[in-house]
């Protein structure tokens, strides 16, 4: 399979999508359309189809061929989704910058962050997501370089590292935690006062027992909210 190919044919729709060029529930073009057009083999175009599908992006219906997400009434908490996705439910121009990327051993303090030993190759990065061109989001990111070593060699200058671990790295469990703070040292990333109000959501996903990865996601507080849709089932509490 040709991997080049196959990433330049994810990045097209993606853009197109993030852009609004295709604005939801719009249909994607056949994949033996996209095959005619790229030239190359059907497998191909259906592994960037079903990344997209992976990340959210895209909704593909048997038969009927794959369509733009259309928004969602509620958003689940829980899901882990990719953030390009999230801006472009709400029919919003997406952006992204790199802010720091930087190759270093885990520290006492990361060992609670992201629960790997003293020591640990990791991979520290900060990135800002845009909608519209305003800050819609700030990103800070463990990615525990055992478990994932081909992101050593990932520049994460075009391609979000959520995006990236979704559609490489498979994790089996996973743990979030929500909290309300002021934007204090986020304030500058996100354009805000210190003292404005902001959503913060971390998050650590595993593969078994290991880590793969960790990572604080700060939203301007009044511009953002989440709704979480839940089944009776046990009790637990932690």
């Amino acid at each position: 399979m040709n991997e080049t190919l196959h990433a330049r044919i994810r990045a097209d729709v993606e853009a197109r999508i993030v852009s609004g060029q295709w604005p939801p529930g719009h249909r994607i073009p056949y994949e033996h359309e996209l095959t005619a057009l790229y030239g190359c083999s059907r497998m191909t175009v259906s592994k960037a189809l079903g990344e997209l599908g992976r990340a959210g992006l895209i909704e593909r219906r048997r038969k009927a061929g794959s369509f733009v997400r259309r928004p969602l009434a509620q958003s689940a908490v829980l899901e882990i989704h990719d953030v390009a996705a999230e801006v472009a439910s709400l029919g919003a121009a997406y952006g992204y910058k790199l802010l720091s990327r930087v190759r270093r051993r885990a520290t006492a303090r990361d060992r609670e962050r992201i629960a790997v030993a003293q020591g640990a190759p990791l991979l520290a990065l900060a990135c800002r997501h845009d909608a519209d061109g305003r800050p819609f989001c700030l990103e800070n990111r463990l990615i525990h370089l055992e478990a994932a070593p081909e992101a050593a060699q990932a520049s994460f200058v075009d391609q979000p590292p959520g995006a990236w671990l979704i559609a490489r790295i498979p994790w089996t469990a996973a743990e979030h935690r929500i909290r309300a703070t002021s934007a204090d040292v986020a304030a500058d990333a996100l354009d805000l006062p210190p003292s404005a109000p902001c959503l913060v959501i971390e998050r650590r996903t595993f593969q078994g027992d290991r880590a793969v990865t960790a990572v604080t996601l700060t939203y301007p507080g009044a511009a953002h909210e989440l709704i979480a849709r839940f089944s009776p089932g046990p009790l637990t509490t932690r």
